[in-house]
């Protein structure tokens, strides 16, 4: 299956933004299943397994048969590949600015909460004060039920240097206590105090022990996330695939030389759900978030 950057591809996006629906993929490549067969395999509901199948079968992902009265779900494509306009690639420089999770310089967050680096945790979790702890530098995830974050992300372009995009790529995911696949909350992100939209995260997932998440952690603990991409455009703002707000990058120029990135989980969201942020050694990613701008000389 070919993929592009136009909007005729966003049911692809949307149905591999999800875990739970790439974990449907991953059971499919290796026999059909049943609805019912799925919904045991993933501890949901039928109703939920269903929603989740008929998503991934509009995107044409996969396909049906009939076996009695069951729905057998089969895959229907061996690859997925984005096809991305060569003009972006080559015309435009770009900088790239890792953010490694314990970097944040303010925050504002209410249990259940607590980070971790790659060997414990830091501090005792669900008591907010050990966001101050100096280890807290070393942390390599980090969890909250609401609040926010904030961090302050260096700009090393020069004043001549035209910006025309920039994205941010975060592995990111809720917070409830141990975990639970169908738990979705609003996760918003702000640049330079402008609002650039908010992402529904579906839930926080332990189902399968993330790629690099440490063995030490327990198997009910937050294991991996949906890997993200906000990217703020001429057109607007984008994420995940979505269109989120009509913040353009030229909202937020000139850029000053330290840029403001604040993520949070709002008291008034219609999902409080908490926010995980997985960094270099969690996840099924294995990297820190990190800002990308993509500018002209």
């Amino acid at each position: 299956m070919l993929v592009d950057v136009t909007d005729k591809s966003l049911p692809v996006y949307k149905a591999l933004a999800n875990s739970v629906r790439l974990h449907i993929i991953r059971l499919l490549c290796e026999r059909p299943y049943s609805v019912k067969e799925l919904a045991e395999q993933l501890g949901l509901s039928q109703p939920l397994t269903l929603r989740h199948v008929n998503q991934l079968q509009k995107a044409g992902l996969i396909n049906f048969t009939k076996d009695g009265k069951s729905k057998v779900s089969h895959i229907s494509v061996d690859e997925v590949k984005m096809e991305v306009p060569r003009q972006v690639n080559s015309a435009l420089n770009s900088q790239r600015i890792d953010i490694p999770v314990g970097l944040f310089n303010d925050f504002d967050v209410k249990p259940t909460c607590g980070l971790a680096d790659l060997n414990s945790f830091i501090g005792h979790v669900d008591e907010p004060k050990y966001f101050l702890d100096s280890q807290r530098m070393n942390a390599r995830i980090l969890w909250f039920s609401q609040g926010f974050v904030e961090y302050q992300i260096g700009n090393y372009l020069s004043p001549s240097d035209h910006v025309e995009m920039i994205t941010l790529s975060a592995e990111m995911g809720s917070e409830i206590p141990l975990s639970n696949s169908d738990w979705p909350s609003d996760i918003t992100f702000t640049l330079n105090d402008h609002r650039l939209g908010t992402w529904t995260s579906p839930g926080d997932f332990a189902d399968t022990r993330g790629k690099y998440t440490p063995l030490w952690t327990p198997s009910q603990f937050n294991q991996y996330g949906t890997m993200l991409t906000v990217l703020i455009s001429s057109k607007g703002t984008w994420i995940g695939g979505k269109m989120v707000s009509s913040t353009t990058i030229a909202d937020l120029m000139p850029l000053p030389s330290r840029l403001k990135l604040r993520i949070s989980v709002e008291a008034n969201a219609e999902h409080v759900g908490g926010c995980t942020i997985f960094g270099k050694g969690f996840g099924n990613s294995n990297q820190d978030m990190y800002l990308t701008m993509y500018y002209s000389s």
